[in-house]
């Protein structure tokens, strides 16, 4: 039995009931405070991945706290269809303050799996509301990764947890993520008139660590969807509302999407929310077939909506975004003096405050670890029993081995200097585990 902080006794409940599959007991956190996470047993756990990448005003905010007692006191629930004060506040703040130029339209999910979900739906209802019936495919990046729902996994490169549900998937093909003269060759083998859209992370998070593709690269892909007439979805679950140093990462390449993703940022683990953000050319062919469109039942909760506003204004109130880029180039800064040199570190890349470093047997070949050893994970274990939280990264048997860092954007330079200590202790303890 433990005591939780709101003093209220967890009469018979054991934490390791808590997974769906029985296995290893989880960690019980109690509380959450500025950059670290609490135990039930005292530990203080420095969270150097922001959770999964979500965290970025810090954690306990109380006026954060105050804004969601009094959206739960004026509405308990209202159809998403209908609009509400605290909706309309979200759609003005997210649409006019963060959004690339063009994105016009909006609509809210419970989180990123739910909201890629929703773009793929959209792209297309797109070309079936306006007459192109036969464009239905959504090409993909390898490695990638956008979500845990059916179409999501599908449409992603994530070879681990894509491969028991192969059957289930309809032909949504990947290309390497850094060439996009292999979309060009893809589309016009399968036929421009088959193809809805393309999908793509400004940095390739979870799936492999942070791996950014060049200016040229974007250029060429922005090219290549408006010659083919393939809608543009940037999936900014990771990177947007800050995270790598601009309001949205499509800002680095001057990126015009057709359809964009949020999540995670939004409001920064305060609330469940993600978002759809799509163009006029997006949405006026469904509105002018009279086509529906169908939300989440939860989509848009009005508490949610209440608290992404009172984030996103903070992180303006407290010029966050612009610390997010300082704070990513301290942090960089950190790794590659640290670990520029060291042998099982290949690289260390990404954007901001969310950065990767590959983990390699040499450096030198350069040699991969076998995938099926885990080392990432097994270095992220290592770092977790020295009381800091690194995020691993990796895709399965065709990815590399990689951790992440994703930190509030509050984050302290003592807390950097923490987070590079540990990890560097967490890999040369997983490499020796190996011998």
């Amino acid at each position: 039995m433990t005591m939780s902080a709101t003093g209220l006794e967890a009469v018979g409940v054991d934490a390791a009931r808590y997974p769906l599959l029985p296995g290893a007991t989880p960690l019980h956190i109690v509380r959450t405070e500025g950059r670290h996470v609490v135990a039930d047993d005292g530990r203080r756990i420095l969270d150097a991945g922001g959770g999964a990448i979500v965290a970025n005003i810090g954690y306990g905010r109380p006026e954060i706290a105050d804004v969601a007692a009094r959206a739960m006191r004026d509405i308990t629930f209202v159809l998403p269809t209908w609009a509400t004060d605290a909706r309309l506040a979200l759609v003005r703040r997210v649409v006019d303050e963060w959004m690339p130029e063009g994105i016009t339209r909006a609509q809210f999910t419970c989180g990123g799996s739910e909201a890629v979900d929703t773009a793929l739906r959209l792209a297309r209802q797109h070309h079936v509301s306006a007459g192109r019936d036969s464009r239905w495919r959504v090409i993909g990046r390898r490695p990638s990764y956008h979500g845990a729902t059916l179409s999501t996994l599908a449409v992603a490169g994530h070879d681990a947890r894509r491969e028991p549900f192969l059957p289930m998937f309809p032909d949504f093909p990947q290309v390497p993520w850094d060439d996009a003269d292999a979309l060009d060759a893809l589309i016009r083998e399968l036929g421009a008139d088959s193809v809805a859209a393309f999908i793509a992370e400004p940095v390739v998070g979870s799936s492999a660590g942070c791996l950014v593709a060049d200016q040229a690269y974007w250029d060429r892909v922005s090219d290549i969807c408006s010659e083919h007439g393939v809608l543009l979805i940037v999936d900014e679950v990771m990177t947007g509302f800050g995270r790598t140093g601009l309001r949205m990462g499509s800002d680095h390449y001057g990126l015009r999407p057709d359809i964009l993703v949020g999540g995670k940022g939004l409001a920064g683990g305060y609330a469940a929310i993600g978002g759809v953000f799509a163009t006029e050319a997006v949405v006026a062919p469904i509105a002018s077939a009279g086509d529906s469109f169908m939300f989440f039942t939860y989509g848009a909760q009005d508490v949610s909506c209440a608290v992404a506003d009172a984030v996103l204004r903070t992180i303006d109130d407290e010029d966050l975004v612009v610390r997010a880029d300082t704070q990513g180039a301290a942090l960089r800064a950190r790794l590659e003096a640290r670990l520029g040199d060291h042998p099982n570190v290949g690289s260390v890349r990404g954007l901001g405050l969310m950065l990767g470093v590959e983990l390699v047997a040499d450096r030198d070949g350069p040699v991969l670890f076998p995938i099926d050893e885990q080392v990432y994970r097994t270095v992220s274990a290592e770092a977790l029993r020295r009381d800091v939280w690194i995020y691993p990264a990796s895709s399965g048997p065709a990815g590399p081995d990689a951790v992440m860092f994703g930190p509030a954007f509050t984050v302290t330079d003592d807390e950097l200097d923490t987070m590079v200590d540990v990890l560097a202790a967490s890999i040369d303890a997983a490499v020796s585990a190996r011998a």
